[in-house]
């Protein structure tokens, strides 16, 4: 069951080990990672984005959707388990996506062109397996969201769900293909753009400030966030990037 939640709502839930349900809500997942989850994910397991991606996850691209978008991939079991999921709990906790911090509470976000803050709407997922709303703690939304670090989570993904959620036109159809390539390697595959922004004419043709093009070598938060903006410049044509004197508006 899903019904929405509000600011004002006091909830209870607790999990623990010691609940009967204990990681039954680890399985059957359709998980949509954020560039930060993998960014995360992939920094805990000490793996390179491709590998990540090729062993831990699904592309999905429907037609409702304007760009692909990458799925936890769950294990071949009977109860298809997260790939991550132990007896004793979650084996990447601290490092878990941010979906799965915010659960049993739900999040649906659009973000608006020019506004600072987008549209969040709450819901509250009550599975009939999950015990942890007989438990005895009380929450309100906020306090929820504080206590399970999801702030950091938003700050760093708000501008990725600015770009899918965007009405902006992809421009020409012959040019979308390549545009969702892009799309894929700056918000899924941090190190291979990495690659392209040092192999390529990538700092040639856009001005990046010494101290952050240093940064880029090693920082992946900021590599992330150049990509978004890279991103926004090269799908909608937003000023995101500076242009050096004499370069083409181009990104190739």
């Amino acid at each position: 069951m899903i019904e929405p939640i509000y600011p004002e709502n006091v909830f209870r839930f607790r999990c623990h080990k010691d609940i009967s349900c204990f990681t039954e809500c680890c399985a059957k997942l359709r998980l949509i990672l954020t560039p930060y989850d993998i960014l995360r994910i992939k920094h805990r397991l000490k793996i390179r984005s491709e590998v990540f991606l090729d062993k831990f996850t699904d592309s999905v691209f429907e037609k409702s959707q304007r760009f692909p978008l990458v799925q936890l991939k769950m294990q071949e079991d009977l109860e298809k388990t997260c790939p991550f999921v132990t007896k004793k709990g979650c084996s990447i906790y601290e490092d878990r996506p941010g979906a799965c911090r915010l659960y049993p509470v739900g999040k649906a976000s659009s973000m608006v062109k020019g506004k600072k803050d987008g549209l969040k709407k709450f819901f509250m997922v009550k599975e009939p397996h999950c015990r942890g709303f007989e438990e005895d703690r009380s929450w309100k939304l906020d306090d929820w969201i504080n206590h399970e670090g999801i702030e950091e989570y938003d700050i760093l993904n708000d501008k990725w769900f600015e770009i899918i959620t965007s009405r902006e036109s992809l421009g020409e159809e012959d040019h979308v293909t390549k545009k969702h390539q892009m799309f894929f390697m700056a918000s899924y595959n941090l190190d291979r753009f990495r690659e392209f922004i040092f192999n390529s004419r990538f700092l040639d043709l856009f001005h990046i400030e010494d101290d952050l093009e240093k940064r880029l070598d090693f920082d992946d938060i900021a590599l992330m966030n150049v990509g978004l903006d890279w991103l926004k410049f090269s799908l909608f044509g937003e000023a995101t990037l500076k242009v050096r004197a004499g370069s083409e508006k181009t990104s190739n």
